[in-house]
């Protein structure tokens, strides 16, 4: 199977300059994170979708999305010029309706099992190209830029701490870091309740977990399983993984918002939650927040 390569992560880097922020390394708790939650959608997935748009040049464009791809697709086909549809699963965090519905794209609300079967059909429908939220080279080409500014602005870092939930951030992550320095130890977190990633490695084959397991999880955008290309990725390139509480998760959001006066949704702070549980590697540490679209009513609670 072709994996993403560091010409590929490069060439990404160079195409989505015009839409991205070179995000900052906030130093908190004696690790740095990597505040992707300040990207102008709210999370990293600008990254993946943008290079996926210019890359593939489409008339159109759709997708299924726990909410922050819906949102950088969004906003990657009104930069380019092209209609938008995104299939989101009902009782989706509100902000991140609002987020797609705000750039411009077509939101359909359907059931959890429904989100790719339609996608898809209305991909045929319509003649639209369809742009999965990880499955997909271009997508962790682009996300894999991350690895390059965290190698760029920390070249001596030794362990970085990435989510995991269909597993394109953490395979482009992973392919640019490895290419770049195979002695940087980086580490997935993906929530306890949705942990299907930590089996698949774990068995040696792709597992997937149902929807009303994953949905257990408060973090929304880690509820999607591996693909088996994103899957081939992370047995080739990660080096272990940590699984977090639903507690751990609370109490990262909070802590991150009272002392780095940073907000991540809960998905944004599973990596931060991993660093406070001293169940990951020591030396000097990079955690992605990879998103801050946080439903305002938990983040008071956990404020």
């Amino acid at each position: 199977m072709e994996l993403v390569t560091i010409d590929d992560i490069r060439t990404a880097a160079d195409r989505i300059t015009p839409v991205t922020l070179t995000t900052p390394l906030v130093p908190w708790e004696g690790c740095l994170l990597k505040a992707e939650n300040l990207q102008q959608v709210g999370s990293f997935k600008i990254r993946g979708a943008y290079n996926a748009v210019v890359s593939l040049r489409p008339p159109g464009v759709v997708t299924y999305s726990s909410g922050n791809h819906g949102q950088a697709l969004a906003y990657a086909a009104r930069e380019y010029g092209v209609p938008c549809v995104v299939f989101a699963a009902e009782g989706m965090p509100e902000v991140k309706a609002e987020g797609i519905r705000r750039w411009g794209a077509e939101l359909v609300l359907v059931p959890p099992a429904e989100r790719i079967p339609r996608g898809e059909a209305l991909a045929v429908e319509r003649g639209l190209t369809l742009i999965p939220p990880y499955d997909h080279l271009a997508v962790i080409a682009g996300q894999g830029t991350i690895g390059l500014e965290i190698m760029d602005a920390v070249p001596d870092v030794e362990v970085v701490l990435v989510p995991i939930g269909g597993g394109g951030l953490a395979s482009g992550v992973s392919s640019a870091i490895k290419a770049l320095d195979p002695r940087v130890t980086v580490i997935g977190v993906e929530p306890e309740l949705a942990a299907d990633a930590a089996e698949s490695l774990a068995s040696g084959h792709l597992v997937s977990w149902s929807p009303e397991l994953t949905f257990r999880s408060v973090a929304d955008g880690l509820r999607g399983g591996l693909s088996e290309l994103t899957f081939a990725h992370l047995r080739d390139r990660l080096d272990g993984i940590v699984t977090v509480g639903e507690e751990e998760i609370r109490a990262a959001m909070g802590r991150m918002a009272r002392s780095a006066r940073l907000v991540a949704e809960p998905s944004g702070a599973v990596a931060a939650a991993a660093f406070l549980s001293g169940r990951t590697p020591a030396g000097t540490t990079v955690a992605v927040v990879s998103g801050g679209n946080a439903d305002p009513a938990l983040l008071r609670e956990v404020i």
